[in-house]
């Protein structure tokens, strides 16, 4: 990064967007090289405000509210018997679901 008299950190130069450019196998004009140069100075400028801000009593979060199990606890209930399943199926063998097969001999 370059460092730039009015600015109160470091900058992103055009050398600095060519090389994360070429990086990330992107194609990218010299329009665009000051053009990205610049929004990306913005960018660094904003994560370096949020980080002034962050106070240091504020624990970190990875959600806004507590976590907590929504779902209803594991209940055994009574399901279909084999022959109750089996019924509704177009064909069975052997207790189990006969479908057609889907691969050759081979596999």
């Amino acid at each position: 990064m370059s460092a730039d008299p009015g600015a109160t950190g470091p900058t992103l130069g055009r050398d600095e967007v060519a090389h994360l450019a070429r990086l990330a196998r992107l194609a990218v004009t010299e329009d665009e090289l000051d053009l990205f140069a610049r929004q990306l100075d913005s960018i660094i400028e904003w994560v370096a405000k949020v980080g002034e801000i962050a106070a240091a009593d504020v624990p970190p979060t990875s959600h806004a509210v507590p976590l907590q199990n929504v779902f209803r606890p594991d209940e055994l209930r009574p399901g279909l018997t084999q022959e109750q399943a089996l019924a509704g199926a177009p064909a069975s063998q052997d207790g189990r679901f006969r479908v057609p097969r889907i691969l050759g001999e081979e596999q």
